[in-house]
Parts: C-alpha cells; structure tokens; sequence
C-alpha cells in the first residue's frame, strides 16, 4: 500500500453528481439503491440545520451499519457526526434513528480487509478515492483500512 495524493471532496459538477442519489431518497425510491447505499441526516457542526449525504455501507450486522469515510476526516459529514452523533439513516425503504461512533483503526484494519474481497470493485474505487496505490492483497486493503475513518451508526431500540 502506498499513499499517492490525499484528494479533496468534489466540487462542482462532480460534486453535484456525487450527491445525485440524494434526489432519488428524495423522491421516496431509496429502496431501488439497494441495502448497500444509506441516506445519512445528520446536523451541521456549525449551522445547527439537517444536511444530507449518500454513503456506502460496507457492513451490517446486529451492531448497526458500518460506512467508511472516503474523503478522511475532512469529509463533512464525518465531521458532523462526531461533533454530534444523533443520525437518521434511510437505508432502502427503511428510516432508524441511530448513533453514530468512530471505530478503532485496527478495527477499520479488519473490516476493510474482509470488505475488499467481497466488493473488489468497490474497495479498488475507494482506495483510489481516498490516494492510496494497492496491489489487491488483503494486507494491503488492511492497511488502507487503518488510514479510512470508519464510523458504526447504531440503531435505537424501537421507542427509544
């Protein structure tokens, strides 16, 4: 694994096309983007308003939904939930409220390692995203997983 450049989050046009999948929660057809795509509402570090942003889960389980943080800890939303945790995800047709924490990087390590063989395609795309040149091993997808902010969102009991 080597870190070729640390990019920045999109603008412009590409930033608008990033955040197209907003539209189609919007439009009430998030259940046509799958279980592998969420909705994340969270609440601006600064302004206090809702913002939105469309993140990949790269794991579920009975802990909640696991998403890594693709542009570092500059990300936006990354910064948002860490200043506050209280989230609504909408993940399918589906919306929970859930608290968002940082996992551990050794953990993050562990989950980009089982990931990337089950989404090679996908793992090849983030770690071009975040500037990381890999060779395809599951050595080197762990180590780019202690170098990606990952975050568990977990669910609320329901009628908490």
């Amino acid at each position: 694994m080597e870190i070729v450049k640390k990019p920045a989050p999109p603008t412009g046009l590409r930033r608008r096309l990033w955040r197209l999948p907003i539209v189609v929660y919007r439009a009430g057809l998030g259940r046509l983007l799958g279980q592998r795509i969420m909705l994340l509402t969270h609440t601006g570090r600064v302004s206090g308003q809702p913002r939105r942003a469309v993140i990949e889960v790269v794991q579920h389980d009975e802990r909640g939904y696991v998403a890594a943080s693709g542009f570092g800890r500059r990300a936006d939303w990354y910064r948002n939930v860490m200043a506050n945790p209280e989230v609504t995800l909408h993940v399918g047709g589906r919306a929970l409220r859930a608290t968002a924490a940082p996992i551990p990087d050794e953990q993050g390590a562990e989950i980009m390692a089982t990931y990337a063989p089950r989404h090679p395609a996908a793992a090849r795309q983030l770690c071009k995203i975040m500037g990381f040149a890999v060779d395809g091993s599951v050595a080197d997808y762990r180590e780019v997983g202690r170098h990606i902010p990952f975050v568990r969102f977990t669910p609320h009991a329901p009628g908490a």
